[in-house]
């Protein structure tokens, strides 16, 4: 199965953090890569839109300074996630300043990302596109993407509902490039089950919220915790595109988890801006399934050694 080069032997875990809003900032991001795995953030975190350019400089030299440092350790590269919509205003400029601090990782959503992927190949980045199902993954590897992300049941966030054994067997059958994972995974075997199944790697996001380096308040980590995969509802109506939230946050918020109405997708505004008084991420909070498999808040470098030990036990028990 195909690994990027630029990842080869810079990964403790075949893994990356999958970008939260909100959550992923450089605090998150650098904890991360410095533990091994792939960093990544929304490029819309950083706000105002000035404030991008300060964190790619802050998280390129803080990366390359702790490498120099360790030599012996695996520092991962970083990534960035791009909203390819036409409600993001911002997407030009964001895509210029990873053009302008060479961003690694670059990781599309939504939209076929034509241009963003010439803009990443042209100072020899690489891009990952994150899909729901068949057809968005045969319109990402028609626009040459390194990477596709089968975003799939079960998942934090703007979610699927295909299971991965399903959508990760079609993917693979269409497209010959590295297929990362997401859906539903809190622990180091579920990072070797991803492998089995097919894909490179595995994107995790809701796991690392309820670390002390995410950047969610007490409430939100303590509701991860006391949250099953049960208490996960899917719907569209706080985005306009279907994702995963906490049931506790919309009770909190005021409406009936059992009960949402569905969204106006025409009214979808991934912009810089956003009038509503109740907020997708902000306020009604997001995760996944894997709600299930978090009982603690931890460093993220003490969840990512145990995760290692899991990673490992659980192939010993394999070959055995």
């Amino acid at each position: 199965m195909p690994i990027p080069e630029m990842l080869k032997g810079r990964l403790r875990l075949p893994l990356i953090g999958a970008p939260m809003f909100i959550v992923s900032t450089p605090h998150l991001v650098i904890a991360q890569c410095k533990a091994g795995i792939v960093g990544s953030f929304p490029a819309l975190n950083a706000r105002p839109a000035s404030q991008l350019d300060d964190w790619l400089a802050q998280i390129s030299e803080e990366l390359a300074s702790y490498q120099r440092s360790h030599p012996e350790l695996k520092v991962a590269p970083f990534a960035v996630n791009q909203i390819v919509h036409s409600s993001n205003n911002r997407l030009e400029h964001d895509v210029e300043m990873c053009v302008k601090h060479r961003v690694p990782i670059v990781i599309t959503s939504l939209r076929p990302p034509a241009e963003v992927v010439a803009a990443v190949h042209g100072y020899g980045g690489i891009l990952f596109h994150d899909v729901i199902n068949l057809r968005h993954a045969e319109k990402a590897a028609a626009q040459g993407v390194d990477g596709i992300i089968a975003v799939c049941a079960g998942a934090g966030g703007h979610a699927g509902l295909l299971s991965p054994f399903a959508l990760v067997k079609q993917i693979r059958e269409i497209y010959p490039g590295t297929i990362i994972l997401s859906g539903a995974m809190s622990t180091g075997a579920d990072v070797l089950a991803a492998q089995a199944l097919g894909a490179d790697l595995a994107y995790l996001g809701t796991r690392f919220i309820a670390t002390e380096e995410g950047n969610a308040d007490a409430d939100y980590k303590q509701m991860l915790i006391d949250s099953r995969a049960e208490d996960i509802v899917y719907t569209n109506l706080f985005s306009g595109v279907s994702g995963n939230y906490l049931k506790g946050s919309i009770a909190r918020a005021g409406f009936d988890p059992d009960k949402l109405p569905e969204a106006d997708k025409t009214k979808m505004n991934f912009g810089s801006g956003g009038k509503s008084e109740v907020k997708a991420w902000r306020d009604i909070w997001s995760a996944g399934q894997s709600v299930s498999g978090i009982h603690d808040v931890e460093t993220v470098e003490a969840l990512v050694s145990g995760m290692e030990a899991e990673y490992e036990a659980a192939r010993t028990r394999l070959v055995k």
